[in-house]
């Protein structure tokens, strides 16, 4: 507790801001657990990047936290381009205070001599990985927390690929960061280095979303969407792109189409979650639309649902919509014809469908932690080989790689597509879903998130994972586990003869359980939330389109009986 009021004491100097010496001095005289929650570490870099709640303290987004990482990244630019004019494009979403923040995150930069493209209103996050590449800055920033409560802000960087920073960079960004002291923060803006940006990148994004992701499906005039952006920045990209792509038939949710971080209508801006997209499948029923598409506040994240068998929306997983967004554009580079480089892209806790789908099509299917990051750096890493599509289970999907992480622009239109070209020829976006079910064998998935909020309940997360390390679950489900994969150790043991092999990714805190009959559970604590995830995958192979009911139910169940096993609650 000393370090804590040691550590808070120091914003108690003239270099704050009078207000915040005033708030830090009441934690000092008065609630010991706010005071601990917010000065107890210093927000850190995860896999999406920095995440937090916004207010006063080293563990809380400001513009200090902001303008020390800002000021970290600067250095670190000027180390690796000495001789260059190093130029940054920063955009940011919804949030509160992200446009404030985004003007002090562009003038730290300015300060520093750096050239800054800074859009001049909100933009998606897609928007600003393309804008990278397309303007040729060294790197990008973008203000957002993605789908998180609306307390939260965050801030993402990009590097000269349009990917988000990876190792070796990211580490070496951190370090200099920490070696930094807020002192050391230069706020003092030269506003001529710093050049608003809009409709010009806007142009370029939109042609390229369009290029990438219209397949010239039939009959897009008797296709109905309901569309809504949940408050969120997609309302700036989708309804164009939609639009120069074909479609007219497109209903906007307008109680959620206006940009808001406070997320009036919904408890949680996130479209994996049933309940923010309510609104839009009734909007949808009402009208008898084919297709609902909702996505979070800063448009890399889509949730889509469908008509099913019985006429009813149906939403679809992550897991669902990658697989028929990669099968789709499998097929159409079936019909130009295989070089024999190409592949696809998953993570580790994603459906291994996408295995099954890689080997159906001869291609390859490269997998990574999780995190686009990673995958946009097998892209940098293997440029004689051809980069189809991929995505992860957390609703996310890129197309091709002009955009270097998720792109729920881009994946609307391609669902839109897919769905509509579908019911063109007679069948449906769920029936192409469910004959991929028979050709590669059913896989269901499960994600279960447990909050455990301050830094108690970051202790709870560490010896929750200890735990499953050191005393490993002998079964799931009546079915022996043969395999631990833990990339923390990166080793992977066979349960069967205790031997080990390597795992070759970079080090990460995840552990995955695999058992005799294909089970897969994984448990991983989030990089940007108070939350450990357990992901569970079960599969068994499906006859026809007639046993998808019976056979759906006895997974559901599997899934359900692991889970009591493994009482969480």
């Amino acid at each position: 507790m000393d370090t804590i009021r040691t550590t808070a004491q120091k914003w108690l100097g003239d270099f704050f801001d009078p207000a915040v010496r005033e708030e830090v001095q009441a934690f000092l005289d008065g609630d010991i657990n706010e005071l601990k929650d917010r000065f107890y570490k210093n927000m850190e870099f995860g896999t999406g990047g920095m995440r937090g709640v916004m207010g006063t303290g080293t563990n809380r987004i400001n513009k200090y936290t902001l303008g020390k990482s800002t000021q970290g990244l600067s250095n670190y630019l000027k180390q690796v381009y000495p001789e260059q004019q190093i130029k940054v494009v920063i955009a940011y979403d919804c949030r509160h205070n992200s446009d404030t923040l985004a003007r002090t995150v562009a003038e730290v930069f300015s300060a520093n001599d750096i050239k800054v493209f800074l859009f001049s209103a909100l933009r998606t996050t897609p928007e600003l990985s393309f804008a990278v590449r397309h303007l040729g800055c060294h790197a990008g920033v973008v203000l957002t927390a993605s789908h998180n409560p609306p307390e939260y802000n965050g801030y993402k960087v990009y590097w000269t690929d349009g990917g988000q920073i990876v190792p070796p960079q990211d580490q070496e960004i951190i370090d200099t960061i920490n070696g930094l002291e807020y002192q050391d923060i230069r706020f003092k803006a030269n506003q001529a280095l710093i050049e608003l940006i809009d409709k010009e990148v806007d142009e370029a994004f939109f042609e390229a979303s369009v290029q990438n992701g219209n397949f010239n499906a039939e009959n897009k005039d008797d296709f109905s969407i309901v569309f809504t952006s949940l408050h969120g920045t997609s309302i700036t990209a989708i309804p164009e792109v939609l639009k120069r792509a074909g479609y007219s038939n497109v209903t906007i949710i307008q109680e959620q189409a206006e940009p808001d971080g406070g997320f009036p209508t919904v408890v949680s801006p996130n479209p994996e979650e049933p309940e923010a997209l309510k609104m839009a499948m009734d909007k949808a029923e009402e009208i008898g639309a084919d297709m609902v598409v909702g996505t979070d506040p800063d448009s890399d994240r889509l949730g889509i649902a469908v008509r099913n068998y019985d006429g009813d929306l149906q939403l679809l997983n992550g897991n669902q919509t990658m697989l028929m967004m990669t099968r789709f554009l499998l097929e159409e580079q079936k019909k130009k014809g295989f070089a024999g480089n190409e592949f696809i892209a998953s993570t580790i806790v994603s459906t291994p469908m996408m295995d099954e789908l890689a080997k159906a099509y001869g291609v390859g299917c490269k997998t990574s932690l999780t995190g686009f990051k990673w995958i946009a750096k097998m892209i940098e890493d293997y440029p004689d080989q051809h980069f189809i599509g991929g995505g992860e289970e957390s609703f996310g999907y890129m197309v091709g790689d002009f955009v270097r992480d998720k792109d729920a622009v881009t994946s609307t239109l391609l669902a839109c597509e897919i769905a509509a070209q579908a019911k063109a020829l007679g069948s449906s976006f769920f029936n192409e879903l469910i004959k991929c079910f028979v050709s590669y064998g059913y896989y269901k998935e499960h994600l279960i998130s447990i909050t455990k909020k301050g830094m108690k309940g970051a202790e709870e997360i560490v010896k929750m994972m200890e735990d499953l390390k050191n005393n490993p679950l002998e079964e799931l489900d009546g079915s022996k586990v043969v395999r631990i994969d833990d990339y923390n150790s990166s080793l992977s043991t066979n349960r069967i003869d205790g031997s080990t092999t390597p795992l070759l990714l970079p080090k990460s805190n995840v552990l995955i359980y695999t058992t005799e009959d294909g089970t897969r559970m994984a448990a991983r604590p989030s990089g940007t939330e108070p939350k450990i995830k357990f992901y569970f995958s079960v599969n068994t192979s499906l006859e026809n389109n007639e046993a998808l009911e019976e056979t759906s139910a006895r997974l559901d169940a599997k899934i359900d009986r692991i889970i009591a096993e493994l009482k969480f609650n």
